[in-house]
C-alpha cells in the first residue's frame, strides 16, 4: 500500500535533528512512497541543506509558505499535496523506529481503522536515554473515554486515511490543540481509531518541554480549548470546568513538580 508521510519544518528546529528524523523514514521496513515536507516561513541555511540532501535521494515534495503561519495551518496545506490516500505524520525532530510503517499498515489494510497511532518512548539527549513512555488507549471506546479528559492519539505516531480528514475540514489553525481537536471532530463524525499498544517513535523532549506547559498564556489558551469541547457537545459542562480546573493547577506549579507529574503521573 503506497503512503505518504507529512513533515512540517520551520526555522527554529535543529539541522541535525531534522537529519535523524528524515533519516528514520528510510531505515523503515516498509519506507513511505512519498514525502511531503511544508517549509512553514523562511528557513536557515543548514535545514536547507537537510532538505535538499533528502530529496536528491528519495521521492520529496517540497511545499513553501512565504511566511510563518503556524502548525494548523502548515499540515492542512501539507496534506492537499499528499498524493497517496494513507499519510501518516511526523514531527520534524523525532525518529522512527524500524517497524514503524510495516505494523501501521497492517492495521489500514487488515481492518477499517481510520487512523491508528502508537505510544512514544520519550528521550533527552539520546534515544537510548528514555525518559518516560507514553502510553493512549487501544480501542475505539476508551479512546472516546480517554479523549474526554486528555489527547487521545500521539500526533505525530498517527497514520490516517486522507479522505477521513479532508471530510471534517483538515487541521484548523489551533495553536497547541491542533491534533487533539481534529481527533474530537473525527470521533464526532464516526471515524475509527486504534492505538497500537507498543512505542513505534521516540520523541524528543528539549529542556523547555516542560517550562512551555506552564504559564498564564498557556492556561488562557487551554481554556479557550475546553470551551471549544464544550461547544461541539464534546463534553459537558462539569467535565470542562473540572478539566480546566485540574490543568490550571498543573500549569502554575513550579517547573521541577510539573515535571513529576507529567513523568509519573500523566504517563499511566
Amino acid at each position: 500500500m503506497e503512503f505518504s508521510v507529512l513533515i512540517s519544518v520551520y526555522q527554529r528546529e535543529k539541522p541535525q535533528y531534522l537529519k535523524q528524523a528524515l533519516d528514520s523514514l528510510y531505515v523503515q521496513v516498509v519506507p513511505p512512497s512519498e514525502v511531503v515536507i511544508v517549509e512553514d516561513g523562511p528557513l536557515t541555511d543548514g535545514l536547507h541543506a537537510v532538505i535538499n540532501a533528502f530529496s536528491t535521494q528519495h521521492p520529496t515534495k517540497i511545499v513553501r509558505l512565504p511566511h510563518n503561519q503556524g502548525l494548523g495551518k502548515a499540515l492542512c496545506e501539507g496534506l492537499k499535496h499528499c498524493r497517496f490516500p494513507i499519510v501518516a505524520r511526523m514531527d520534524s525532530d523525532d525518529i522512527c523506529m524500524p517497524r514503524r510503517f510495516e505494523k501501521q499498515l497492517s492495521i489500514m489494510e487488515n481492518t477499517k481503522v481510520d487512523i491508528v497511532g502508537s505510544w512514544i518512548d520519550e528521550f533527552s539527549g539520546s534515544k537510548r536515554h528514555v525518559v518516560s513512555t507514553r502510553k493512549v488507549p487501544e480501542f475505539q471506546a476508551e479512546i472516546l473515554r480517554f479523549a474526554r479528559h486528555r489527547n487521545p492519539m500521539n500526533h505525530p505516531t498517527v497514520m490516517f486515511r486522507k479522505q477521513v480528514i479532508e471530510a471534517i475540514g483538515s487541521y484548523q489553525d489551533l495553536k497547541l490543540f491542533e491534533d487533539y481537536d481534529l481527533w474530537v471532530r473525527a470521533l464526532q463524525a464516526g471515524a475509527t481509531f486504534y492505538n497500537l499498544q507498543e512505542s513505534l517513535l521516540w520523541f524528543r523532549l528539549s529542556p523547555e518541554a516542560f517550562q512551555r506547559r506552564g504559564g498564564l498564556n498557556y492556561i488562557k489558551k487551554e481554556i479557550r480549548f475546553q470551551r471549544r469541547l464544550h461547544r461541539y457537545g464534546f463534553i459537558g459542562l462539569w467535565n470542562m470546568l473540572q478539566n480546566i480546573f485540574i490543568r490550571s493547577i498543573i500549569r502554575l506549579l513550579p517547573n521541577k513538580i510539573r515535571k513529576y507529574i507529567y513523568i509519573f503521573s500523566i504517563h499511566r
